[in-house]
């Protein structure tokens, strides 16, 4: 399968340009906004949007500020949910989109939580792919520590094994092929022929900051913001970030959350796994119904 997109930009409120993929659909469901995790963008979603494209619905796919194709932002204090935000409604206003289901992966999820709770007019409904109102901190330390380490590439191959090296216990079933897929979705090259990581250096300073020093913190306010919205929620049965206490606790304070675990996965499931494409697909008729009511 394969569906093509258009690539597209939009200027933020403070006048970076923001890069995103569209993919058309037949327009007949909600459209859907795949954001990414923190030093994530685009690609990331590739897969899942050729079937939620195929589907039915139309798919925008951004890079957020400082990653893939975007402008990288001169102050690191702007990589930040409110900032994302703004940028999200400049790019719904350009659109001329009113309402979206936001399928948030890591970072996204909890861009998708605060927008609950400032624009929750802005959701149709929400899917949280492996993130919750806690984060187990394995899960915090083992980011850190990918993220501590920024370093030059010199071959495809070479960063392919980087990226085995810090993924391998999320992804036990991976081929050689797989890993370097994984990589070309993470890393670029450079004008020197070096390999880098496809983000901003400097998008990693407030991260560090706020969670290598304090425990992460609770978004359980955020997360009860979901209270009317539709929503599912997917764990990988790996994961070190979601932990399964509060993948339980999730569902006792909304009831009517629908959740899933994606075996063989850790953090993140790719979203292309049947059992994530046999969650998400009732999932969005459901929330296109009774947008319908």
């Amino acid at each position: 399968m394969t569906i093509p997109f258009q690539e597209k930009t939009c200027a933020s409120d403070d006048g970076l340009s923001l890069y995103y993929r569209d993919y058309s659909g037949a327009n007949n469901g909600h459209p859907v906004l795949c954001l990414p995790g923190l030093t994530r963008n685009s690609k990331d979603f590739a897969g899942v949007a050729e079937h939620l494209a195929a589907w039915g619905h139309r798919v925008l796919s951004p890079d957020l500020r400082g990653r893939g194709f975007s402008d990288f932002d001169p102050n690191p204090e702007n990589y930040a949910p409110a900032l994302y935000i703004q940028d999200i409604r400049a790019l719904l206003k350009k659109e001329g989109l009113s309402k979206t289901v936001v399928i948030g992966t890591s970072l996204g999820g909890v861009i998708a939580m605060v927008m609950a709770t400032a624009r929750p007019e802005l959701l149709a409904g929400v899917v949280l792919n492996d993130v919750g109102p806690e984060a187990d901190p394995r899960g915090i330390a083992h980011i850190g520590a990918s993220l501590g380490n920024p370093r030059t590439h010199h071959s495809w191959d070479e960063a392919a094994r980087a990226v085995q090296t810090y993924g391998a216990g999320a992804y036990p079933d991976f081929t050689e092929d797989d890993w370097l897929r994984a990589a070309k979705a993470t890393y670029k090259e450079t004008p020197e022929g070096g390999i880098v990581a496809d983000h901003d250096p400097a998008l990693v300073e407030p991260f560090m900051r706020a969670n290598m020093t304090d425990p992460p913190p609770h978004l359980w306010r955020f997360f009860e913001a979901l209270g009317p919205i539709p929503a599912l929620a997917l764990r990988g049965a790996l994961s070190n970030l979601l932990s399964e206490a509060t993948f339980q606790e999730m569902k006792a304070r909304k009831g009517d959350l629908e959740r899933v675990e994606i075996p063989n996965r850790g953090h993140i499931p790719l979203l292309t796994e049947p059992e994530s494409l046999a969650a998400l697909e009732p999932f969005l008729k459901r929330v296109c119904a009774l947008s319908a009511d």
